[in-house]
């Protein structure tokens, strides 16, 4: 069962309390994957950082004021950019499970990454305990690399991989073993065009939103590779059938619209696309090439402008070992992309 915590809330005090990372972290620490790290020392290297707050509720913590003051806390508080918590965490974790793992991130241990480092250069994240791979010794990251080669238990109900699931609601919902599910109809519950319907707004066709080669959640784009290979602006992959239909070419702009938002991008045509889907590949680079939606007026949106979410009965599932709710980690599925768009080619003459 979730334990329910009564919060007393300063409510005229509130945005100065989000101005500042808080007291509680000096108290619980910081937990993330089933680990608790002692941060003091952080604390105090944040405080010289980003200066303290004073005065008021916050008075003498380390101040989040300013965007900067945001991103050097989560890069002092994080394994991945700060080796003395992942040297850290690693201890923790050989305590607790018998295997060596400190060595991971000892070479690293005094590394610090701060924001002005990432404006430089792309930098090479710490092998932390925060993630299941390992870039130890210039290695490139693999997940679960950690778990097989230093047999670090899974974080499931065992220790071992999960393949069956014996909870009670995944019986319910015949689910305990992994299954097919079809995408969901998205016609029938929120009444968007069929997927190929073509007419005077364009064609309708599914819209996924996957990593892409080069990046997860962030793209550093400014870097002779990844200059060679844009289109100078976000790019959506679709099949040379549907682009045929719509009378796009490639690198044509074209305008992603449904009832959650609207996207501008460039067209990519690959004879790789299945007909009827399409690409828009996850946290592309909004710096450059941005114009305003014909549809809007504004400006062209991201990949999750036209995406929303959707919770599925499994997701509520708490306090079962790997099926327990953590920030940004609801949910064993992807459902919340079983979207679908319409796609039109635009006025090729943008304005931004």
């Amino acid at each position: 069962m979730p334990r329910i915590t009564v919060v007393e809330r300063d409510y005229p005090a509130i945005a100065a309390k989000m101005g500042a990372l808080g007291p509680l972290v000096d108290e619980l620490g910081v937990t993330t994957k089933g680990l608790t790290y002692r941060v003091e020392r952080e604390v105090e290297y944040l405080k010289g950082k980003n200066g303290a707050i004073r005065g008021g509720p916050a008075d003498g913590r380390p101040s989040l004021v300013r965007d900067i003051h945001a991103c050097e806390t989560i890069l002092a508080l994080s394994g991945t950019t700060n080796g003395h918590l992942a040297t850290q965490g690693f201890r923790t974790l050989e305590q607790r499970t018998g295997t060596r793992l400190a060595d991971l991130a000892a070479e690293h241990e005094g590394k610090r990454i701060a924001f002005a480092d990432t404006q430089a250069a792309p930098v090479p994240v710490i092998t932390s305990p925060e993630w299941s791979g390992s870039e130890t010794g210039g290695r490139r990251y693999s997940p679960f690399t950690i778990n097989v080669e230093r047999r670090k238990p899974w974080h499931t109900l065992t220790g071992r991989q999960h393949f069956f699931l014996d909870h009670d609601w995944m019986a319910d919902l015949g689910e305990q073993l992994p299954v097919f599910r079809p995408p969901l109809d998205m016609t029938a519950l929120f009444a968007e065009p069929g997927i190929g319907d073509l007419g005077p707004a364009g064609i309708t066709v599914r819209y996924l939103t996957p990593h892409s080669k080069w990046s997860i959640h962030s793209e550093y784009q400014d870097n002779l590779f990844m200059l060679s290979l844009s289109r100078g602006g976000q790019t959506i992959w679709m099949s040379e059938k549907d682009a045929v239909k719509i009378g796009v070419a490639d690198n044509d702009w074209i305008e992603a619209v449904n009832r959650n938002g609207v996207v501008v991008a460039r067209a990519i045509v690959s004879h790789r696309m299945p007909e009827g889907t399409v690409y828009m590949h996850h946290a592309q680079d909004r710096l450059i090439e941005v114009p305003r939606a014909e549809t809007s007026g504004r400006r062209g949106g991201i990949h999750n402008s036209l995406t929303r979410l959707l919770i599925k009965p499994s997701h509520l599932i708490g306090g079962y070992a790997q099926l327990s709710f953590a920030f940004n980690y609801l949910g064993p599925t992807g459902n919340q992309r079983d979207e679908v768009t319409v796609i039109r080619r635009r006025s090729q003459e943008v304005v931004y």
